[in-house]
């Protein structure tokens, strides 16, 4: 639509001069200016459209993934029903189709910016051509095709949609049948990743303007990356590393957990951090080399929010835990003290919410 409305004001200006022409003669400069004046125009109108289109997507992007942390409450009850599951779900309809309705469009306005800058390029072009004349050489002008960089990298967007189907197939899966508390974990997770998917998302498209917000989000999100490619190394892990804590790094866990002999949670807690720290560096080299990133990790993320005034170290202490346990009250999910797909939603959700002012609370510990 954007193109359209710039060919046309371009068209009535250029048709102005002509009409003019009726009355006096019009020179090749004043049409080539008109025509330029009346691109820079239709540049600007195009602008704006994006910025509007840019604007609703972020609004729609949060609306959908707090409708995304609403369903991750439900599941968090103590005993969700298969109708909880199916009611909420049926939820999430509305918000991701505007969600989605508004990324195209903002994408669509994207690419009329594009054009529009094209059409101002080529009446450059001609405007030094005409002011030339026909016998002299044009000035420079750059006709190059604008290029636009995307809303959001491809890999970004193409994580969406596997965390969106991965979804769907998780919620299809649940019948009147399903056990919902011996897949809780796993299927939670699959909701986390949606969410997360979507953060990042919202991040990479430049929803997150705040420097601070940019912060949190790049820390959570190491973490994640860390714990991937620390289970990866440990050869747990085999999926992407993506920094998105979905049901494969469930899984991943679990599955240290269990040859360890430890409580199968899918959960990082302090043993769970040793264990795998223990193997990497039985392994030597570069895997014992990032043995502690994942856990410093951590101690990075509650830093940034106020939580911990230790030393970033990757030694997960009692301390630690505690820092943990304190953070999870604050953000409203179970004070377990270990890092689980809720917790990192969590802190997600609250990045986008994140105000210049930094939370300051007590932290946990002054000594780590």
């Amino acid at each position: 639509m954007g193109t359209r409305v710039s060919i046309a004001v371009v068209s009535v200006a250029v048709t102005a001069v002509a009409l003019a022409g009726c009355a006096g003669e019009v020179s090749d400069v004043e049409r080539a200016q008109a025509k330029v004046s009346a691109s820079e125009d239709a540049v600007a109108e195009a602008q704006d459209a994006f910025d509007a289109a840019s604007d609703e997507f972020c609004q729609a992007g949060e609306s959908y993934i707090e409708a995304l942390d609403r369903y991750g409450d439900v599941l968090n009850e103590t005993a969700p029903t298969v109708g909880d599951v199916r009611t909420a779900g049926a939820d999430l309809v509305e918000p991701r189709d505007d969600a989605l309705d508004s990324a195209q469009a903002a994408v669509d306005t994207q690419a009329d910016l594009v054009s529009a800058e094209q059409e101002l390029a080529d009446a450059r072009a001609e405007l030094a051509a005409a002011e030339a004349g026909p016998t002299g050489t044009p000035a420079p002008v750059d006709t190059a095709m604008p290029s636009a960089s995307p809303l959001a990298p491809a890999a970004t967007v193409d994580r969406v949609d596997q965390a969106e189907s991965e979804f769907d197939a998780a919620l299809s899966a649940v019948t009147d049948d399903t056990p919902l508390s011996d897949a809780s974990e796993l299927f939670n997770s699959a909701a986390v990743e949606l969410e997360m998917a979507w953060l990042r998302l919202f991040a990479d498209a430049g929803c997150l303007a705040d420097e601070q917000q940019q912060q949190a989000e790049a820390a959570v999100r190491a973490y994640t990356t860390a714990l991937q490619q620390e289970l990866t190394t440990a050869g747990y892990y085999t999926g992407a590393v993506d920094g998105i804590y979905g049901p494969l790094t469930v899984e991943a866990v679990e599955s240290l957990q269990e040859a360890q002999e430890l409580p199968v949670t899918g959960t990082v807690d302090k043993a769970t951090a040793e264990a795998l720290q223990a193997e990497l560096i039985a392994l030597g080299g570069v895997a014992a080399q990032d043995a502690v990133a994942s856990t410093a990790a951590v101690q990075q993320t509650l830093k940034l929010t106020g939580f911990w005034d230790g030393p970033v170290d990757g030694v997960w202490t009692p301390e630690l835990t505690e820092a943990v346990a304190a953070f999870q009250v604050e953000l409203g999910v179970e004070p377990t003290g270990t890092v689980d797909a809720a917790t990192i939603a969590a802190f997600e959700q609250a990045i986008s919410e994140l105000q210049q002012a930094t939370p300051t609370p007590s932290p946990s510990s002054s000594d780590g």
